[in-house]
């Protein structure tokens, strides 16, 4: 009895041993498995989204969740330490940064263009030169058949229709981009309302929506409607775009070609920070968005986890940056990135 009871240990214990060899890569996976959480600006949210599926591919245990909430909305999630990485497509200030124990990288992601969308019945290419549209989002012209949107317009039958402003209810990236290229070309449009993420706009009966999607949605459905989306949500809810006056006085549409333009004299110092008022050729109102990370992690998976994420969006992931209408990182400023992120980040 003895005897075969050793035997049965033996064979039990074997098997367990043999199961746990065959499993070991099971609970090895399980236990490499990260997923990152982010939450930030809406300009690149269909751009992260995408990113988060396709990175998979290349690195299965790797789960990347990113929230669209605003800039704001980003900066402050990051600043108290409740996500892995924040979004915004304005660069965080210093005094903001100061705020942040566990230090800051800025990671360039990509580049875009703010389109100004309407809502204009029969009106399907309208111009609005660098006088008039500080006004109409000054609140000084109110009226589509206003005579200076018609001197910009000839032959074009404009109604007699009060415009409807469309703007952002959160902190934006995307106001904050609009809003710096207002003020650039605009001295009365920086006197009254400025650049900010979240202005105190001038005008009464606006309407506002959350976030890129919701400014989209609130144009689409509203005749007389006037308001700035990133333009990969205006084609996506096929609004029209106006064409808008640059430095040398070109009546541009938007699309990647311009952006790509506009963005390529942008010249990136160590921080990365870029703010682009004034673009000095193609499509004007153009600006970057980044991701932000820590400098220190609480565990080391974590910290390998987030070098990981960053170096394929730096690498692998710019292929779709095109694809999604928004332009890409110079290579040389991309491997800058990766170098800093792996050197700093632990």
């Amino acid at each position: 009895m003895n005897f075969k009871a050793t035997a049965l240990n033996r064979i039990v214990t074997s098997s367990v041993a043999a199961a746990a060899l065959t499993l070991s890569p099971v609970f090895a996976a399980v236990a490499q498995a990260q997923t990152l959480v982010g939450a930030g600006a809406s300009f690149p949210a269909p751009l992260y989204q995408r990113y988060a599926r396709e990175v998979r591919k290349t690195h299965p245990s790797l789960q990347v969740n990113y929230t669209s909430c605003g800039s704001s909305c980003g900066i402050r999630n990051f600043v108290k330490g409740t996500v892995d990485f924040g979004g915004s497509d304005a660069a965080m200030k210093d005094s903001e940064i100061a705020k942040v124990s566990r230090g800051t990288i800025l990671v360039p992601t990509a580049g875009g263009a703010v389109s100004v969308v309407y809502n204009l019945p029969g009106v399907s290419n309208l111009k609005l030169s660098r006088t008039v549209l500080p006004l109409i989002f000054a609140g000084r012209i109110t009226k589509w058949n206003d005579a200076r949107i018609k001197a910009d317009n000839p032959g074009v039958r404009l109604p007699n229709r009060r415009i409807t402003p469309v703007v952002r209810a959160d902190g934006s990236g995307t106001t904050f981009i609009f809003t710096n290229h207002l003020s650039t070309i605009s001295g009365y449009f920086r006197g009254r309302i400025g650049t900010s993420k979240k202005p105190r706009w001038a005008f009464r009966g606006a309407r506002k929506g959350k976030g890129n999607s919701g400014v989209a949605a609130l144009v689409k459905r509203t005749r007389g409607g006037i308001g700035y989306v990133n333009y990969s949500y205006a084609r996506l809810n096929r609004l029209k775009s106006a064409e808008v006056q640059n430095r040398s006085g070109q009546f541009i549409a938007p699309s990647l070609r311009a952006a790509n333009l506009g963005l390529s004299s942008v010249r990136f110092p160590a921080n990365y920070r870029v703010f682009v008022g004034d673009a000095s050729q193609g499509y004007p109102i153009v600006g970057l968005t980044w991701m932000m990370i820590y400098k220190k992690y609480p565990t080391a998976a974590k910290a390998a986890a987030v070098k990981k994420w960053i170096k394929w969006v730096m690498t692998t992931g710019q292929q779709f940056n095109g694809k999604l209408l928004y332009t890409g990182i110079p290579a040389s400023v991309r491997q800058r990135v990766i170098n800093q992120v792996n050197s700093e980040v632990n």
